[in-house]
């Protein structure tokens, strides 16, 4: 059997391992991109560790080390009660401020499955007091996690971004942000009309019980201030993201604004090696010709009219039972100016964004952590289970709707 053929294997075994197991596929992909790469394709091991993303992993352990302050001392709950007392009104805006929030949130670094282990524990039991649907609670709270989970200065957008520079597709930052926010946010408006939201208008007011909140010391205060800057760093300066997060995470544990021991314990490194080790394996089939392999099957069964929806189709279904962020976009992406080409057409950029947004719009349902996190903060079992069915064929529904969208607008959006 040819290093191509066993790097192929050998990748859609990881990818079938994320969707059936909880093993870590980033560790398993380093061994296998070990394997394969020196003892099946004669690669000498220097060449393989080359393959690691170094940057990348600057990048996701930075960012993940500030935001882990920021919930270690306190400061990212306090900012999700306040932002959730703001919305006693009418309950008919709750969910539009529950996407708002998670949005928000996601869009300044945390990414959607921080977003929503911040938000949902808050909103969910909220909009339930209000006479909201459980349902669109939750929908409404992931759409809006995934709908900022790409912006410039979070951790998925980074690795996005330089995946997008890998291929040949530099400076696309803001669009393949506005792709994924605008896809999510049509998705929202629909689920809002959909499952009652403009009924809620006529509920009255929110039930009166109020959220309890501390009040913002001054380690929340000096946390806020230097997560600010480093935002306003990287998007007018343009420093790099990862670098910048580790100096201003290292500034506030200087300054005690959390313990070092208890930050450190909350980088998700599981995560980052999940991300990091596809892709390393992802160097070894690139290496061998096995990514070739990899897309003509795909193409096989798409043509440069279709590409778009297949793509989106085929990553929405994988995404659906798997990480999205740790192994969809890694293994996927980089596939795209060979999977062009073998199709014999289409627009690489318009393909990218397709995988983006295709993989991202499942990411509701219950099988994927998001979805799974709005469904744990249910307690009554009965409405848990009924929550649960109803999110897996919501999540299930969204590779076709997903397939749709980006069949009829990615390239438009992407010739803007």
């Amino acid at each position: 059997m040819s290093p191509a053929v066993l790097a192929l294997l050998a990748l859609l075994l990881a990818i079938g391992l994320s969707m059936t197991t909880r093993v870590n596929v980033g560790l398993l992909s380093i061994a296998l991109a070990w394997a394969i790469g020196v003892y099946a394709a004669r690669m000498k091991a220097d060449a393989v560790i080359a393959g690691f993303p170094s940057g990348l992993f600057i990048t996701l352990a930075g960012v993940t080390f500030l935001f882990a302050i920021a919930k270690a001392n306190g400061t990212l709950d306090l900012l999700a009660h306040r932002a959730a007392r703001l919305v006693r009104g009418n309950a008919g805006l709750l969910p539009l401020v529950f996407f708002a929030l998670a949005c928000a949130l996601s869009t300044i670094g945390p990414g959607a499955v921080a977003s929503v282990a911040l938000v949902a524990p808050i909103a969910m039991p909220t909009g339930m007091q209000a006479g909201v649907p459980n349902l669109l609670s939750a929908i409404m709270i992931g759409t809006g996690a995934n709908a900022g989970n790409l912006s410039p200065i979070s951790a998925v957008g980074a690795m996005v971004n330089a995946l997008m520079i890998k291929i040949g597709l530099p400076g696309t930052e803001l669009k393949v942000w506005a792709a994924n926010f605008a896809a999510h946010v049509l998705v929202a408006i629909a689920a809002y009309f959909l499952f009652g939201g403009i009924r809620l208008f006529k509920a009255g007011r929110v039930a009166s019980g109020e959220v309890a909140s501390a009040k913002l010391e001054g380690r929340h205060w000096l946390t806020i201030a230097i997560a600010s800057t480093w935002i306003l760093a990287v998007i007018i300066w343009r420093v790099n993201v990862g670098l910048a997060a580790f100096a201003a995470g290292t500034l506030l544990v200087l300054l005690r604004a959390a313990e070092e021991r208890d930050v450190i314990a909350r980088i998700p490194l599981d995560i980052i090696f999940m991300v990091t080790g596809v892709t390393m394996l992802i160097g070894v089939l690139e290496t061998t010709g096995g990514m070739e392999l990899f897309t003509g099957m795909i193409a096989r069964v798409a043509s440069p009219a279709t590409l778009n929806a297949t793509i989106a189709f085929v990553t929405g279904v994988i995404s659906t039972y798997s990480s999205t962020s740790g192994v969809v976009l890694p293994a996927f992406l980089p596939m795209v100016p060979g999977l062009v080409r073998q199709v014999g057409g289409g627009d690489p950029y318009a393909v990218a964004l397709s995988i983006n947004v295709g993989s991202a719009l499942v990411d509701v349902s219950p099988l994927s952590t998001l979805g799974a996190l709005c469904v744990a903060t249910v307690s009554d079992p009965v409405a848990a289970r009924d929550l649960f069915r109803k999110l897996l064929i919501w999540g299930l529904s969204m590779a076709v709707v997903g397939a749709v969208l980006c069949g009829l607008l990615a390239t438009p959006f992407a010739r803007a």
